[in-house]
């Protein structure tokens, strides 16, 4: 699989984004699909305005399978990058691309715990997407 430094960018964003969909979906509640509406009530023989209350709940559920099967395409965008990463033979570099991609740590922190400079991390990251693509 082809990797590109936009990919793995949007793979950080990606796995925020599951997290805020995930917490729309524990807190997705049906009665937030109730809403009232007017009908004209002819029983009388001429109308008369009665209100309606009800759950929309046909809409409830579009909008839960709607936020799984994201959560669910986004997971395997996310997993399909962790895969590619745990496929780096050297394990400096895939531990570079673990610590900055997956745990999101800044390359001076990573430079820290390597006891490298932060540009090698740089130059790192830059020249393995090079060679691999």
């Amino acid at each position: 699989m082809e990797m590109t430094k936009k990919r793995l960018e949007a793979y950080k964003s990606e796995k925020q984004e599951i997290i805020e969909l995930r917490h729309k979906l524990h807190s997705l509640k049906p009665e937030k699909y109730t809403g009232n509406d007017v009908i004209m009530d002819y029983r009388s023989g001429y109308p008369v305005p009665q209100s309606v209350v009800g759950t929309d709940i046909d809409a409830y559920w579009a909008h839960r399978e709607y936020l799984i099967s994201k959560i669910s395409h986004l997971e395997q965008r996310c997993q399909e990058v962790e895969q590619w990463i745990e496929q780096i033979p050297d394990s400096t570099t895939r531990r570079i691309f673990r610590m900055y991609y997956e745990d999101g740590q800044g390359q001076q922190a990573i430079a820290m715990q390597l006891h490298v400079d932060q540009s090698r991390i740089s130059r790192k990251i830059n020249a393995y997407l090079k060679a691999n693509n």
